[in-house]
C-alpha cells in the first residue's frame, strides 16, 4: 500500500537519516551522486571535495532533484522523499559552520560546502500487505 506523506512529515523522515543522491544532468546523460547531508530548515547541506564534479557543478547556481529513502524487508515498508530545487556553493562567510555540521564518510577532504535550497518536495511510504508475505 503507497500512502502519499505531507510536507511536515517528510521532512521529519529526512532529519532520521544522513545520506542521500543528487540527480542531474551532464554531458548529456543522468548523473547521480551519493553524498551526506544535513537538513537546515528548508534546505540541505552538504560537502564535496574542491575539484570534483559536484564543485564544478556547482560554480553556479544549478537545478538539481535531490533524494533520500529508506527500505525495511524484513518489516516490509519504506518510504522515499524526492526534491527539486537549486544546488550552490554556501557563502564563504557562512561554509565554516555549514561544513561543520556534515560529516561525509568519503572523507575530510570533502571540505567545499554545498546548500541544497528545496524547492519543491513530494514523499511516499509504501508498506507491503501481510497477504504478500509482509508482517
Amino acid at each position: 500500500m503507497i500512502h502519499e506523506l505531507d510536507e511536515q512529515q517528510s521532512y521529519e523522515l529526512l532529519a532520521t537519516t544522513t545520506v542521500g543522491r543528487v540527480g542531474f544532468v551532464a554531458d548529456g546523460r543522468v548523473q547521480i551522486h551519493p553524498v551526506n547531508f544535513a537538513v537546515s530548515g528548508h534546505e540541505l547541506l552538504l560537502r564535496t571535495a574542491p575539484h570534483g564534479r559536484l564543485a564544478a557543478l556547482s560554480a553556479e547556481p544549478v537545478a538539481v532533484a535531490f533524494e533520500v529513502d529508506y527500505h525495511d524487508p524484513i518489516g516490509g515498508r519504506g518510504w522515499s522523499v524526492l526534491m527539486h530545487g537549486t544546488l550552490a556553493r554556501v557563502p564563504e562567510d557562512e561554509a565554516a559552520a555549514a561544513a561543520a555540521r556534515v560529516n561525509p564518510w568519503a572523507g575530510d577532504d570533502r571540505d567545499l560546502p554545498l546548500s541544497f535550497r528545496i524547492e519543491s518536495l513530494s514523499g511516499r511510504s509504501v508498506r507491503r500487505d501481510a497477504r504478500d508475505g509482509g508482517v
